[in-house]
């Protein structure tokens, strides 16, 4: 009986040899896509009909995706660029029971908390949009547990508007060129307020930096405290009672 000769050299391979390199190459393209996903997974967003520069009026909505397993969106905080004052902003639309608010950079746009994984989305109107072909908004995003979500990270990537790395993008709103004949329109009284000008009592606690802590310390700079004066007197009041008391002692031993 004749037999086939097998090749001079050659391998014998399985078919599952073929099967076992595919499904350790898909494995390996998953494994690079979720890695690549995960850190743009959640984000913050700016959009508007209205994106031309110098446009009036202009609704912007401001969406942000929840990523906290514990806690739901609580607040918005937003940093305007350059060009946008605080008092040029109204609110739109928003959660129920949220509120705006004023900063001195910005504003917020808060209440209480959503439910866990809820995404959050407000409108606001900007009176004016600048004359510019970009526009960043930072925004921090905060949860009912105080958890913190900091997008205000520049966009180096070559000016697309979205983030090719990792880390936290701010928001970036692209504009049209301006139309034909728009003008920039007077400034907001607030806007031209002198810098000087001292804030009021409410502004000044929005701030972040105005913690318990950094104002004990400017208590602390600023002299000694009610507490440390009565201490004082009290120890002069008993310094002067024995000085008495030992004046007379020796003047009726004298005697």
């Amino acid at each position: 009986m004749s037999r086939t000769p097998r090749p001079h050299g050659g391998i014998r391979r399985t078919p599952f040899a073929g099967i076992r390199r595919m499904t350790l190459a898909a494995a390996v393209a998953a494994t690079a896509v979720l890695f690549t996903a995960g850190p743009a997974a959640a984000h913050v967003e700016v959009e508007s009909d209205d994106a031309q520069a110098l446009a009036q009026n202009a609704e912007l909505a401001i969406s942000a995706e929840s990523e906290s397993g514990t806690a739901g969106i609580s607040e918005l905080r937003v940093i305007l660029p350059k060009g946008i004052a605080p008092a040029d902003v109204t609110y739109g639309e928003g959660p129920k029971g949220w509120k705006l608010t004023a900063t001195k950079d910005g504003f917020t746009v808060k209440g209480a908390a959503l439910k866990v994984g809820e995404d959050v989305e407000v409108s606001v109107v900007v009176r004016q949009l600048p004359d510019a072909k970009e526009l960043v908004f930072k925004t921090l995003q905060t949860y009912g547990d105080g958890k913190v979500d900091r997008w205000i990270e520049l966009d180096e990537s070559g000016g697309d508007g979205h983030s090719h790395g990792h880390g936290n993008p701010a928001p970036v709103l692209k504009l049209k060129a301006a139309a034909p004949g728009a003008e920039p329109v007077s400034p907001s009284p607030s806007a031209s307020e002198s810098p000087s000008a001292s804030p009021t009592p409410s502004a000044g606690k929005t701030e972040p930096s105005a913690s318990p802590a950094a104002q004990a310390t400017e208590d602390d700079d600023s002299g000694l405290s009610a507490g440390a004066w009565t201490g004082i007197g009290a120890g002069v009041i008993v310094v002067a009672g024995a000085v008495v008391y030992l004046v007379r002692r020796q003047s009726g031993a004298q005697e």
